[in-house]
C-alpha cells in the first residue's frame, strides 16, 4: 500500500479511503441494502490488513450505526495511533429544529455524540457532509476550530459544495485564523465529471486534499448498463444522483468493459484506475461489500491507463446537471 499526504498536511493516509456507509444495521435510517456488524467485521479487517489506514463514515449512515460498527472492529483490529478515522455532520439525527445542519449547537452536540459511538476520544478528520444554507458559514467554521482546539480532531474537511462555498470557507478561516478545510469529499467518477470545471482547480491551487465519493459511479461502471442490483432497485439518493442517464453513460460504461476486456482485469479497476490517478485526488473513497471489492481496489492502484485508454474513457462523456449537493 502506498501513503500520501493529505494535502498541505503532514498526515499520511493510504492511497485507498475505506467509506463505511455499507456498514450499519440494515433496519436502521434509511439504507436496507447495508450489512449487519457480523458481516462487516472480515471486510473491515481485510482493508486493515491489505494496509488501509483511512476509514471514512459519517453520523448519518444507519442511523448511528455505521459508526458503532467501525469503532469497534478498528479497537479489535488495529491500534488507534495507527489508522485515520474520518466522520461527518450536517443531516438530520432526530426531530428536533437543531438535529440537522451546521450550527454551533449542532456542531458542539454531533461531534460528542460521533465519539461516543466510534468509541474514541478525537477524530482523525471531521467533515461537514453538506453545506448548510441556514446557518452562517463564519458561526460554522468558529465552531469547528474550536473543536479543533479542544482536540475532539485533529483536521477539518468539507464535502460536496459549489466551489465559490468552498473558496469563501477558506478566505474566511484564513482571514480569521480559524482551522483550514484540508480535503474536499466531492462526487467524481467516469460518468460524473463536473468537479472538472472548477472544484478540482481550485483544490489543486489551494492545496487541498481530495477524497472522492462513489469513485465507481454506485458500481454502475462495474457491471452492464442496464443491469440491476439491490442496492441500485432500494437506494433512493443513488437513484437521484443517476436519475438522467442517458446514452453517453452507456457509451462511458462501454468504454470501461472494452479497456478491461483488452487487459484483462475486472471494470471496477479500469474505472478506479482512472480516478486515483486524477490529479489532485488523493484516496478514492471505495465501498466493499464483498472481498474482491477490496481486492480489485488495491490492484487498481497498480494499473497504469495509457494515454489512449484514457482518451478512450474520457472521449464519451457529455454535461451533466449538478448532482449530490443535497
Amino acid at each position: 500500500m502506498e501513503y500520501i499526504r493529505l494535502g498541505r498536511t503532514g498526515l499520511k493516509v493510504s492511497r485507498l479511503c475505506l467509506g463505511c456507509m455499507t456498514y450499519g444495521e440494515p433496519q436502521r435510517g434509511a439504507h436496507e441494502w447495508t450489512l449487519a456488524e457480523d458481516a462487516s467485521r472480515p471486510l473491515i479487517r481485510q482493508a486493515i490488513e491489505a494496509g488501509i489506514n483511512f476509514f471514512d463514515t459519517a453520523n448519518i449512515y444507519s442511523d448511528g450505526t455505521s459508526e458503532e460498527i467501525l469503532g469497534r472492529a478498528l479497537r479489535d483490529f488495529a491500534r488507534r495511533e495507527e489508522v485515520v478515522i474520518a466522520t461527518k455532520l450536517h443531516g438530520a439525527m432526530r426531530k428536533d429544529p437543531n438535529a440537522r445542519g451546521l450550527s454551533r449547537k449542532a456542531v458542539m452536540t454531533e461531534i460528542d455524540l460521533s465519539l461516543k459511538r466510534l468509541g474514541t476520544d478525537y477524530v482523525d478528520l471531521y467533515q461537514i457532509h453538506r453545506f448548510d444554507y441556514t446557518t452562517p458559514i463564519e458561526e460554522t467554521l468558529e465552531a469547528l476550530h474550536d473543536v479543533v482546539k479542544a482536540g475532539k480532531a485533529r483536521y477539518i474537511g468539507a464535502s460536496s459544495m459549489y466551489a465559490y462555498q468552498f473558496c469563501k470557507a477558506l478566505q474566511l478561516a484564513e482571514r480569521h485564523g480559524w482551522t483550514r478545510f484540508v480535503s474536499m469529499q466531492n462526487h467524481y467518477n467516469l460518468m460524473y465529471r463536473e468537479e472538472e470545471r472548477e472544484m478540482m482547480r481550485l483544490c489543486t491551487e489551494e492545496g487541498i486534499g481530495v477524497i472522492p465519493w462513489s469513485p465507481l459511479a454506485r458500481g454502475r461502471l462495474t457491471r452492464d448498463f442496464d443491469a440491476t442490483t439491490f442496492r441500485t432497485q432500494t437506494d433512493k439518493f443513488g437513484q437521484g444522483l443517476h436519475k438522467h442517464l442517458g446514452d453517453a453513460d452507456r457509451r462511458v460504461v462501454d468504454a470501461v468493459a472494452a479497456v478491461a476486456a483488452a487487459r484483462g482485469v475486472p471494470r471496477a479497476q479500469v474505472a478506479l484506475a482512472w480516478v486515483a490517478h486524477k490529479p489532485p485526488v488523493t484516496a478514492p473513497i471505495i465501498g466493499a461489500s464483498k472481498a474482491s471489492h477490496l481486492t480489485d481496489a488495491v490492484a487498481a492502484l497498480s494499473l497504469q491507463l495509457s494515454a489512449e485508454e484514457v482518451a478512450a474513457l474520457e472521449a464519451p462523456y457529455v454535461p451533466h446537471d449538478v448532482a449530490g449537493f443535497s
